[in-house]
């Protein structure tokens, strides 16, 4: 028996928010982990991030970074960028086109500062930016640090660095793989238009 979304535009959106919904607090979630893509000129980069924030009534997905990591040097010169999810299981793959807003320190940055855990806060204390070169293996932190051996006082010194970047849906696209048949749609927001496309 095949899914409502199979051939249902409405409940493929509903099964996708739901996924990206739950990807947000379940850390077993495959949509947990994407694949962000930016680029700017020859500058082509993609890596694993970490979803933080699903928002379906604004059309927006976030994820937290250093303000020092090159992803943000190459957003500044080109806020289009993609995000990539995929779930082994439910067999399904989204891709979303997004134009990212990078923010740093302001109240954006500053609320979701606040619910950064301890543990997670070290990240952004370290004293040289992220791909720095270095001699030796290193997390870029101080030994005190490794250990956890900081105050949560301490650890605003890492708020600095933190970044928000808010990715602005501009369009999604769907696959689903079915052996009766794989099923595929493009929902554009920008456009308020849903298609479905071939496989």
């Amino acid at each position: 028996m095949q899914p409502a979304y199979y051939e249902n535009l409405e409940e493929i959106q509903n099964k996708y928010w739901s996924m990206l919904d739950d990807a947000v607090t379940n850390r077993a979630s495959p949509f947990r982990i994407p694949v962000f893509i930016c680029a700017y000129q020859d500058e082509v980069d993609g890596r694993i991030v970490v979803l933080r924030k699903s928002d379906r009534k604004n059309n927006l997905l976030q994820f937290h970074t250093d303000f020092r990591s090159p992803k943000v040097n190459i957003l500044k010169k080109n806020k289009k960028a993609s995000l990539v999810f995929y779930d082994k299981e439910e067999k399904i793959q989204l891709r979303a086109k997004i134009e990212c807003e990078v923010n740093n320190q302001n109240s954006i940055a500053e609320e979701s500062w606040k619910k950064t855990q301890h543990i997670s806060r070290r990240c952004y204390l370290t004293d040289s930016p992220p791909g720095t070169a270095s001699e030796n293996p290193t997390s870029g932190m101080i030994s005190k640090l490794e250990d956890f051996d900081y105050t949560m006082e301490q650890s605003e010194d890492g708020y600095k660095n933190f970044t928000v970047i808010k990715c602005n849906i501009k369009s999604i696209e769907w696959l689903y793989l079915a052996a009766k048949g794989h099923r595929r749609a493009k929902f554009d927001f920008e456009n308020n238009k849903n298609a479905w496309l071939v496989p």
